[in-house]
């Protein structure tokens, strides 16, 4: 029987090929449009002001390698990095017109590529499955 950890990470995998053939078109790995995503999703809700240290809790990275990705994005003109007017320390992050709104397409991108690897399952199945990452998330989060 094969080890569920392996079972995930060959899932990841999976799905991280699928969404990085996606983000290919526009010129990005998916680790890069996640975190654009990320960016689109709370400037939506409404945050003025979001930081690295923000986008580094919700994608659960280091200083370093979040600093990295957002050298790339915003060398390839996805988002802007300006000093922050509350604390000079931070710079705010924001997308730029080019990429306003693109956790919109991320979702519908995300979606189609869940459909696709669960294809022969039944929507119950599929929504248990979703239900039972969502606790799995919870759990994760509580330690």
């Amino acid at each position: 029987m094969m080890p569920f950890g392996l079972k995930i990470a060959i899932i990841n995998r999976a799905f991280r090929k699928k969404l990085d053939e996606k983000a290919a078109d526009l010129g990005l790995t998916s680790v890069q449009l996640r975190i654009l995503g990320s960016i689109s999703r709370l400037e939506a809700a409404g945050e003025t002001e979001i930081h690295q240290n923000d986008l580094e809790r919700l994608e659960r990275v280091t200083h370093p390698a979040m600093t990295k990705h957002l050298q790339r994005l915003e060398s390839k003109g996805f988002i802007r990095c300006a000093p922050s007017a509350a604390d000079r320390r931070y710079k705010k992050i924001s997308c730029t017109q080019r990429s306003a709104g693109i956790h919109n397409m991320i979702l519908e991108q995300d979606s189609e590529v869940f459909a696709e690897l669960c294809r022969t399952l039944t929507e119950p199945q599929r929504q248990e499955l979703v239900r039972l990452a969502d606790m799995i998330l919870k759990n994760i989060d509580a330690e």
